[in-house]
């Protein structure tokens, strides 16, 4: 697996894949906290959940070629019939692009030390909303390592999680108008309606890691994202494992 991890963290730094997605998240870092920092807003976190929409947008940039690339150079059978194993690939890949995911938020820590120089703040505050920022990064680098090894084109990768991200972590519920009505027919089409406006709720991503913002810990929310970064991750291999044996 640290193979793999080299090669593939390597390779984000020899396209300019990697610069170009350190350039964003360093840009938009540094506008958000000078903007919040202006207002005498002195909250990392803020700074952080604002970064939210920026990683709907940039990571599929990072996650459009890390399966995809393999499959059009016509390397990926070298890859599959080596020795090691499909999920040390796939994690080696993961473990790449969360890496460069989190070298991203690097500046948050010089933030956080020019926040002290002037007022008390709470570090484990910041600790916490940037496990969350984490945890979300995973979820979605995992669902793009997913869709990316289901094509060989990096463009079409890029579009569909892009697509899939904007569904996630967005809250389409308070979109959602419930019926009204009063006879039998009517009343079961608006309870079906909201109940899917709670489902479309439960799975949004943003309502789950606004808690962190809200520095409310609850192991549900850790476990919520690991889950679903496990399941993704589980079904890349097995998606990989399709190919081997097709």
């Amino acid at each position: 697996m640290s193979a793999i991890f080299k090669r593939e963290f390597k390779s984000y730094f020899t396209t300019p894949i990697g610069y170009v997605v350190l350039a964003a998240f360093y840009f938009f870092l540094g506008l958000f906290f000078l903007s919040l920092f202006s207002q005498g807003a002195p909250q990392i976190t803020w700074v952080l959940l604002s970064m939210s929409t920026v990683v709907i947008l940039v990571l599929p940039v990072l996650t459009m070629r890390i399966m995809s690339d393999d499959r059009r150079q016509k390397v990926d059978q070298a890859l599959l019939t080596s020795p090691v194993t499909l999920t040390s690939i796939v994690m080696g890949k993961f473990f790449a692009a969360l890496a460069v995911f989190a070298i991203a938020f690097i500046p948050t820590v010089i933030f956080e030390i020019i926040l002290i120089a002037y007022v008390s703040v709470n570090i484990l505050s910041y600790i916490y909303m940037l496990l969350g920022v984490l945890l979300l990064g995973s979820a979605l680098i995992s669902i793009g390592m997913f869709i990316s090894s289901l094509t060989e084109s990096a463009a079409i990768s890029a579009i569909i999680t892009l697509l899939v991200n904007i569904l996630m972590l967005f809250n389409f519920a308070s979109m959602i108008t419930i019926p009204q009505g009063d006879t039998f027919i009517e009343k079961v089409w608006s309870k079906l309606v909201e109940w899917f406006s709670v489902f479309i709720e439960k799975i949004s991503f943003i309502a789950t890691f606004e808690k962190f913002a809200e520095n409310v810990f609850t192991i549900s929310d850790i476990v919520y994202f690991v889950s679903i970064t496990a399941v993704f991750l589980f079904l890349c291999v097995r998606s990989l494992e399709r190919r081997r044996w097709a």
